[in-house]
């Protein structure tokens, strides 16, 4: 199953034709809002070269380079906590344990409801009061990746859930355990299956660490907040920024298909190596 056929079913060839219209009228209206605010900004002088020269400055581009590697490791300290967590959740709630199942459900709505910047102000507030008092790191981080968590949870759960029930069953019928079917036959497959929805939560990770300013943590939105009060470029830097995000969630998505083409093709040859074990079934079809 491929990425896109994953989030949307085949169209048909009328269907395509007004998908097709939609997104020539979608064009247009777009170039034409660009071109008004690319009007109302030469004429408010925005583009002026002196609004500029200040981010074509190196020590200005080396602020927000460090700003950057600085929301790159808040992303990647919240996913560090968050992948092996929700993973940890969804099997939780898939389990057939009562003590292991509720605890997980009870955990993976609870923070799903919770606003992420409700519990960075806990991490401030409360916390600190009871002699819990992190690094500004953990205070964005911890409560990025336990929103997070909860989220990833539910995309594995779907995930393993939209698997045909054949599949365990084919893996006990060679002998597998539970967690060995899970772990070498069921969650390979689900995961290709949810690559759409984790490179969502990807970027809104990646969003989420913008709440970094609460706790005064130096990553983009920050660092952009600092740069406008010295400068009072404010509509620069922020485009700046927003073409630095634009960029980084293009990689983001980049990385992830060619994940899925490498999932893919393992899958294919792990599938014909699995196939081969079953009794009275063979490799080819």
């Amino acid at each position: 199953m491929s990425m896109q056929h994953a989030l949307f079913d085949t169209v048909g060839p009328r269907a395509r034709r007004r998908v097709a219209i939609v997104t020539v009228i979608s064009l247009i209206a777009i170039a034409g809002l660009l071109g008004l605010a690319y009007y109302q900004f030469y004429a408010s002088g925005q583009l002026a070269p002196s609004k500029w020269r200040e981010l074509t400055q190196p020590s200005t581009m080396r602020y927000l380079a460090r700003a950057l590697g600085n929301t790159g490791l808040a992303a990647l300290g919240a996913a560090a906590i968050g992948l092996p967590l929700g993973l940890l959740l969804a099997v939780g709630r898939l389990s057939h344990r009562a003590w292991f199942r509720w605890p997980a459900t009870a955990v993976i709505e609870a923070f799903r409801a919770v606003p992420v910047l409700l519990i960075i102000y806990i991490f401030m507030f409360a916390l600190p009061q009871y002699g819990i008092n992190p690094d500004v790191y953990w205070k964005l981080v911890i409560p990025i990746g336990l929103c997070a968590a909860a989220t990833l949870a539910e995309v594995f759960r779907a995930g393993v859930l939209a698997l045909p029930r054949g599949q365990g069953e084919a893996a006990a019928a060679v002998g597998m355990t539970g967690p060995q079917a899970f772990r070498l036959v069921i969650f390979p497959q689900a995961l290709r299956v949810v690559i759409p929805a984790l490179v969502a939560q990807a970027v809104i990770v990646v969003k989420d660490t913008a709440f970094g300013y609460v706790v005064s943590y130096s990553e983009l939105m920050q660092s952009g907040r600092v740069l406008v009060a010295n400068t009072g470029d404010l509509i620069q830097t922020y485009l700046v920024i927003t073409v630095i995000y634009v960029i980084v969630n293009i990689i983001i998505s980049r990385l992830a298909q060619r994940l899925d083409s490498v999932l893919a093709r393992k899958r294919a040859s792990g599938g014909r190596r699995f196939t081969a074990l079953i009794p009275g079934r063979s490799a080819i079809q």
